[in-house]
């Protein structure tokens, strides 16, 4: 939801980019996924999982309404095709074709015209490994999600995995640098476990910014504030690494929040005072979509987010211009 709202503000890739706010946007992608389609592929042809990565290319698409929707299509039938989406076949067949999947990524990007850029978070093969609060390890990112025992602590196997170049120039180059929103420890923290990518937004001026989720996940943060998903962060990386939290302050439907709460999701609790006390600054405001499912609302982020923290409305990680 995030990209698709930057995307409307992001110079084209070809042309002139003058005029756009966004003269360069790039996503860093997280590559632990070993369930459905992608867990498929990533053991029936050692390829890193295409799923999040093509979540993403459909997200930047300039013509998702055609392209993305092949990208999204998902085989029905079909003893070996069913459950497969088109754009994993296709990410995984490039990647066998040029031999490198940061290349087939690259080159599917060319086809859906996206704006912007998308790396995975490690060109390296790696799984996504959870102590849990009651001394279980749990192995395998679909494992984790579908636990209802609190996390401890995740980690990834190999821990000493390299991100590629790419992606740590363009943390240099950073004049803004957004987390979430997502899944709090298979979503956001494996990417910020490959080594050098902490440091290197440590390194970078730009302000850090955490999307704050609008519900909980059920077994991942139940019973999360919004405090404790920060800390959570700040705990895996050593390091207060974020700067600004951006949340939602529009009320949540009783009848929508009662039919999360059926299925163990609750809106995250904002506990203000204790972000403050944690020095983190906040920016809120009306977020909230609602089609049958509570998500953000693509547009009104990315405008918040451009109104706040583009050139000349912040100082550094300071406090917005208003």
């Amino acid at each position: 939801m995030l990209l698709r709202g930057l995307k409307e503000h992001a110079a084209p890739r070809q042309g002139n980019g003058s005029g756009y706010p966004i003269r360069d946007l790039v996503a860093m992608v997280t590559v632990t996924d070993d369930g459905g389609s992608s867990g498929r592929l990533r053991r029936d042809y050692s390829v890193l999982p295409p799923g999040d990565i093509r979540n993403c290319l459909v997200a930047l698409s300039q013509d998702e309404a055609l392209l993305g929707r092949l990208f999204q299509y998902r085989f029905s039938s079909g003893s070996g095709l069913r459950g497969h989406s088109f754009g994993n076949l296709f990410l995984t067949a490039l990647s066998n074709i040029t031999g490198d999947f940061t290349t087939a990524v690259r080159e599917s990007a060319e086809v859906l015209a996206i704006r912007g850029r998308i790396f995975p978070s490690t060109n390296q093969m790696v799984s996504l490994q959870a102590t849990l609060e009651n001394g279980k390890i749990v192995q395998g990112e679909s494992r984790i999600s579908r636990s209802r025992s609190r996390i401890r602590r995740v980690q990834l196997v190999p821990r000493n995995v390299r991100p590629l170049p790419e992606a740590l120039e363009a943390f240099a180059a950073a004049d803004l640098i957004l987390l979430g929103p997502g899944s709090l420890y298979t979503s956001i923290l494996p990417n910020l476990l490959v080594r050098g990518v902490v440091q290197a937004m440590e390194k970078s001026r730009a302000p850090r910014v955490y999307i704050a989720n609008l519900m909980t996940q059920p077994g991942e943060t139940s019973g999360f504030t919004l405090a404790d998903h920060v800390r959570a962060i700040h705990q895996h990386t050593g390091r207060k690494l974020i700067d600004w939290v951006v949340l939602n302050n529009a009320t949540i439907a009783p009848e929508m929040a009662q039919r999360y709460r059926a299925e163990g999701a609750e809106p995250v609790s904002v506990d203000t005072a204790e972000l403050q006390r944690m020095g983190l600054r906040c920016l809120a405001d009306n977020l909230l979509e609602v089609h049958g499912v509570i998500r953000h609302d693509a547009r009104r982020l990315a405008s918040l987010l451009l109104e706040n923290f583009t050139k000349g409305k912040t100082h550094g990680r300071g406090k917005p211009r208003r």
